[in-house]
């Protein structure tokens, strides 16, 4: 699936609705990770062939293209950067992209869910690459200490991905209008607490996600 919506707790192709009014569209971009959570849907969740995120070869910015001129860009609510790998190590690609939609739609809301380590992947800043395509980065915050976020995503770039990870969402700051940290709600209150302060000093907002089996 490239392009995709939720349907309760599952995953459908978009070309399965009936009606595209008001959809959020996600577009899965890529498999590759460098975290390997202990939380993550890719590990803990079984798909079946028909509505699995999972890519056999990845899209090329071409094929995404052809895939979103199927369809009326006017009906979406919302394009989503979001699939079982990290997108932003297509960050390039992902930046082409979302500069058609907004030559065909200058007001389409665009956003990318990452985990923040974009610039460990790249091993240069790349939040400059995302002014005027991007209108909203969610980065998955996960845990309020850096022991706690290393033991979770076990980042193949080690616990320093921590700091870069909070490091990138001030730097975001500078290029995108709408910043957001995720947490979600199973952490518990007292580290939903710390994690509100963390994004407070920041200056960016905070969502709490519901666990999702």
């Amino acid at each position: 699936m490239i392009l995709y919506t939720l349907c309760g707790n599952g995953y459908i192709d978009i070309k399965e609705l009936k009606s595209l009014k008001d959809v959020h569209v996600y577009v899965n971009l890529t498999n590759r990770c460098p975290c390997s959570c202990t939380f993550c849907l890719r590990q803990t969740k079984e798909m079946t062939e028909s509505n699995t995120l999972w890519l056999k070869k990845e899209p090329t910015v071409e094929e995404v293209i052809q895939e979103f001129q199927k369809y009326d860009l006017d009906d979406f609510s919302e394009v989503v950067f979001c699939g079982f790998g990290e997108p932003m190590e297509r960050v390039e690609d992902i930046v082409q992209i979302a500069g058609v939609l907004k030559l065909y739609r200058q007001d389409i809301p665009i956003r990318i869910n990452t985990n923040g380590l974009g610039n460990l992947i790249h091993n240069e800043d790349i939040t400059p690459l995302l002014r005027g395509r991007i209108d909203t980065v969610s980065i998955s915050l996960n845990a309020p200490d850096a022991q706690e976020y290393y033991d979770l995503t076990r980042s193949r770039f080690g616990i320093e991905s921590y700091q870069a990870m909070l490091d990138f969402a001030l730097k975001c700051k500078d290029y995108v209008p709408h910043v957001v940290m995720s947490v979600v709600d199973i952490i518990g209150e007292e580290k939903i607490k710390r994690c509100q302060e963390i994004c407070d000093r920041l200056g960016v907002t905070l969502r709490v996600r519901p666990f999702e089996e």
